[in-house]
Order: structure tokens, then sequence, then C-alpha cells
């Protein structure tokens, strides 16, 4: 091709791209990733008796199914001790070349260097269901991201071993072919993203206990998306809550705006089955008090509109509160059985959509409790509940968390203080990553975390047990991808961001 026809061949794609931007300017919902959406454009249009193909609420973009083909193919993948490299309950594997998988549930604290979507797919079969609680901080899409994609899905191990990068002679991956910037100005900016999430997200419900929770760390670049992604791996009726985390209270400037809050994406395998704890409140304060001691009021029945009186009948059953036998205050005597001037009372409906509600505790349970830690209540207008005695210090673990210590000025503090100045960027605050584990661990449960970065839900894990004596026991999974040979951490002897990981994990 001559010079010419070249110079003409790159003012036609300007005059596109100008045309393009000026359609964007009019009809920015018929441009799709920088593409024109032609069924909506001609929507926006007003065209008559247009039928959209597949017209449902559906999440989609380029490449979905290729992400699929990722996920359902088999992996050769295994992982391999790495001797010396740990320390105590504390081993090391990584998942290069063809050994024996020597890893099995029922390990203490591990950490595996490896590619996580690998990694996840070798840890289906000694982990299938077994995990309580995972925590994930990916990858943002802020537009200088770098991660894998696109996964490949039909290879041999040749071409295995040539995607995820040759080895030098010490056997670190070297970041070219490995690695790919997702810049903003891609085609398939959001769904290089969806593609590299989808699959990983898939094989860690896998994963999860019918009882356990995932927690997702995210910012405004692709929370959207990602609620979208998840609703359709887990679900939306099993979405627990979206926690705004204060993690920049002076603010970043973005122009227009100054960002202070990030999100985390908190959901359950099971809404019905999930079990989370409750969260120490040091700021406890009691209404009332009795002679057992203080304590404050909550309604006994259950306001989860998955449980009614047709699915849980035993639930569903009257208490009489005696009118004659008044306690103090607003309290009154309560029984199962009628008294002689008595008010029957059943659990209410849902205001919302008039879902009948039911009970917390059962016949048997509420017999044992009568008058003691459950009692009669009035409202003040005239109306009459059951109510349950609180007495603990503790509350369900809050949404909006804005408190200092979760900052990740804090993060970064704690990482310095164990590995030296400036080794990470923007960690997450140990305090933050207990916080969760607190209301989604239990004692002597797993929590996976396969995004590990430095290695904060390492350390967050072994501090809860140090303070409580507990053993709950973490999967780190983090990738060695190389440090820039002009960063703190390289020159302090970080080859690897999993190298930094393992180190803060011994110190």
């Amino acid at each position: 091709m001559t010079g010419e026809s070249l110079d003409n061949l790159s003012r036609s794609f300007g005059i596109l791209q100008d045309q393009l931007e000026k359609l964007k300017q009019l009809f920015p919902e018929a441009i799709t990733e920088g593409k024109i959406d032609w069924e909506k454009l001609q929507a926006t249009l007003g065209k008559e008796n247009l039928e959209f193909r597949n017209e449902r609420y559906v999440l989609n973009w380029a490449g979905k199914t290729d992400a699929f083909k990722v996920l359902q193919q088999s992996t050769t993948a295994t992982l391999k001790p790495c001797p010396g490299e740990g320390i105590n309950d504390f081993p090391i594997f990584n998942n290069h070349g063809n050994h024996e998988n020597q890893i099995n549930h029922g390990s203490d604290n591990v950490f595996i260097e490896g590619e996580n979507l690998e990694v996840l797919k070798v840890l289906q079969k000694a982990y299938y269901g077994k995990i309580k609680c995972i925590v994930i901080d990916p990858p943002y899409n802020t537009g200088n991201d770098s991660f894998i994609y696109p996964d490949s899905f039909k290879e041999s191990k040749e071409d295995y071993q040539k995607r995820i990068g040759e080895k030098d002679e010490e056997g670190y991956l070297l970041k070219e072919g490995f690695f790919r910037k997702n810049s903003k100005d891609s085609g398939h900016f959001h769904s290089n993203w969806l593609s590299m999430m989808y699959p990983r997200l898939f094989l860690a419900k896998n994963l999860l206990r019918d009882d356990g929770v995932i927690f997702v760390h995210i910012d405004d670049n692709e929370v959207h998306n990602l609620r979208l992604v998840m609703n359709e791996i887990f679900g939306e009726e099993n979405f627990l809550g979206q926690f705004v985390i204060n993690s920049t209270p002076n603010a970043r400037d973005y122009g227009h705006i100054g960002k202070m809050h990030e999100y985390c994406m908190f959901y359950a395998k099971n809404d019905i089955l999930a079990e989370t704890n409750l969260i120490e409140d040091k700021e406890k304060s009691f209404k009332y008090k009795d002679e057992t001691g203080e304590f404050n009021i909550h309604p006994l029945y259950n306001s989860n509109v998955a449980f009614t009186n047709l699915n849980r009948p035993n639930l569903y059953y009257p208490f009489y509160l005696n009118l004659d036998n008044k306690i103090e205050n607003y309290f009154f005597e309560i029984g199962l059985k009628p008294f002689k001037n008595s008010v029957e009372i059943f659990p209410p409906k849902s205001v919302k959509d008039n879902v009948q509600f039911v009970w917390r505790w059962g016949k048997e349970k509420s017999s044992s409790e009568l008058n003691k830690n459950i009692i009669g209540y009035e409202t003040g207008d005239g109306e009459y509940r059951i109510v349950q005695k609180m007495r603990t210090s503790e509350k369900l673990i809050r949404s909006l968390l804005s408190e200092k210590e979760f900052t990740t000025r804090r993060g970064t503090a704690e990482a310095e203080e164990i590995l030296g100045n400036k080794i990470f960027s923007f960690p997450k605050s140990v305090n933050l990553i207990k916080l969760f584990l607190k209301a989604g661990l239990s004692n002597g449960n797993y929590v996976l975390d396969f995004f590990a970065g430095s290695g904060t839900t390492a350390q967050a894990v072994l501090e809860l047990n140090n303070e409580d004596g507990g053993h709950r026991k973490f999967i780190l999974v983090q990738l060695p991808e190389l440090t820039d040979e002009n960063s703190e951490a390289f020159k302090a002897g970080y080859k690897t961001i999993a190298d930094i990981a393992k180190e803060r994990i011994r110190r």
C-alpha cells in the first residue's frame, strides 16, 4: 500500500471516529464500548414494530461465550510444594509443571504462588464446598490495570506455558506475554474485565460452603458491572449488602469531585442458609434493666420474607399477653395459652408486600424462655408485640464504614511497619479485613483470597487468632507478577508481588 493510500485510510478512520463521537453525544445509550448498538439506535429513533432479539433482563458482553469455555475447560496444572519457603504451619505451593497435587482439605494455612484461574480449578477437588468465607480485592479496571486476558480455552500444554509466560533461569515468569494492560481506549474495556472476572467468581462460588459468604472489593469503575455479574452467578436473592468504605478521607481530586470512598460487595452462597456473626459494639448502651442485668429489646419475628407460615409452619403460632399482669413500664406477662384477660399475638405481616412473617424461635424454645428473655411489650400506640431481651454488646456489621482504621492510609502504614517503606501500593487495612472476617468467618474454618496482593488477609487471620486463641485458616493465591525494576520493592529484593506476600506472612 502506498503512503498516499495510508494517508487516505488514516483520514477516513479519523472521520469515522469523529462521526461516532458526534453520534455518542446525541445518543449515548446507543453506543456500547465504542460500537453502535443498532437495535438501541433504532429504538431511540422511534422505529415502529422493532423487536429486540432475546428481549429479557440479562448481562451480556463481547467474549462472554469464550468466558464460559474458559470456565469449562479442564486443567492439567497441579500444585508443587516449595520446601524451605514456608514457616511452621504455613506451606507454600506453586502450580508450575506436572507434579502430584499434594494439597488436601484439612491443611492449615496455605500460600499458593500461581495463576488464580488455574489454581481455582485445582482447588475444586480438595476444597469443593469447604470454604466458609472469600475475601478478594481484584483489579478495579481503572485503565491502568494489567491482568490476564484473554484466558485460553483450547490449548496444548506447550501453548499454556507460552501463554502464562516463559520463565527465566530462576523460575520466575517473564512479564511479556503474560499481562496485558486493559486501556480505556480498548473497544472491549469493560468486556475484558468481565471475561476475566466471570470464570473466577463462578469457580469461587463452587468452593463456598452452603452457609458461606463472599466479600469483593471494587470502586466506581466496575461497581455496576460487578453487581450484575454477581447477581448472575450467585443470584440476586443472595445479595446481602454493599459496603461503602471511607478509603481516602482527604479525597482524591477527580476534577469535578473529590472521591473519598470505595465499595465492597457482600453476597451469600445461599441467603437462607448463610451464617454470619455479630460484631462487638464498643459504644453499646442499654435502655432497660431487670434482675438479671441491662438489656435492649428486639422483635421476636423473623423479617426475612423467605421464611413464611407456608414453608415454616412450626414457627407460626400465637402468644398470649396477660393484660392483667403489667410487669413494669410497657412490659407484660406472656404465655402460650390464653389468660383470663389476654391478647392473642401472631407475627406481623410485611408492610411492603404483605408476606406473613414467622417467629425466630419454635414453641419449645419459646416455652423455656417465657418472661425471662422474651416478654410482651406495648408499643405506645395501643399495639402489642413479643420482644426478645437483647443483653449482648454486639451488633450486625454496618454498611457504612467511615472509621479511620479502615482507610488505605492505615493499610499503607501497616504494610510499611512490616515490610519497609513503599513496598506495596494501596494495600487494604488489616482492620477492615478483620472486620469482614469477624462477620463472615467462623472459628476453625477457611478464608480464601485469590487476589492476595501483599498478604493483608493472612495478617488479618493471624492477628484474630492471636487475639482470641482461635484457629481460623487461610488459603492465599497470588500470581508471581514481576515488580517494576525502578520500584522500592524491587530494590529491596522482592522480585515478584508473590515474594512480598510471602515475606509479609513470615514476618
